[in-house]
């Protein structure tokens, strides 16, 4: 019976942890709706957009790792351009986070964030 027992839950143990690996890098949560990964030569990105108060409130970071570095970036909101602007990594960690409301137009928002500097591009895209 322990046998039996151990042999069942090491299966859904491993079901369950595939599933994980498995797991696509956008999610809904509690907060809104997340989205991250690699940029295309050095660093990561991170995307979060969710509903607030008749706008989409989007917040994005990258982490290149090095700070110093300066990123043109962009968010579009189906397609539009919303926000554009500079920012700059800082130290410690070589980061930077911006946070923007832009327009909530009826229907689905997809919003698309990309961050660039001379050889590297840092994008990703939610829907909300």
């Amino acid at each position: 019976m322990t046998v039996t027992r151990s042999i069942v839950t090491a299966g859904i143990a491993t079901t369950l942890g595939a599933g994980l690996l498995l797991a696509p890098a956008a999610h809904a949560g509690g907060s809104g709706v997340r989205a991250s990964g690699s940029c295309s030569a050095t660093g990561s990105w991170h995307l979060q957009a969710e509903h607030d108060n008749g706008r989409i409130e989007v917040e994005a970071e990258v982490d290149g790792n090095r700070a110093g570095r300066t990123f043109n970036r962009t968010i579009r909101n189906n397609g539009t351009v919303v926000r554009r602007g500079a920012a700059t990594t800082h130290a410690p960690s070589g980061s930077f986070s911006i946070t923007r409301r832009v327009t909530d137009k009826p229907g689905a928002a997809h919003v698309v964030f990309r961050a660039t500097r001379p050889g590297n591009v840092c994008q990703g895209s939610v829907r909300v």
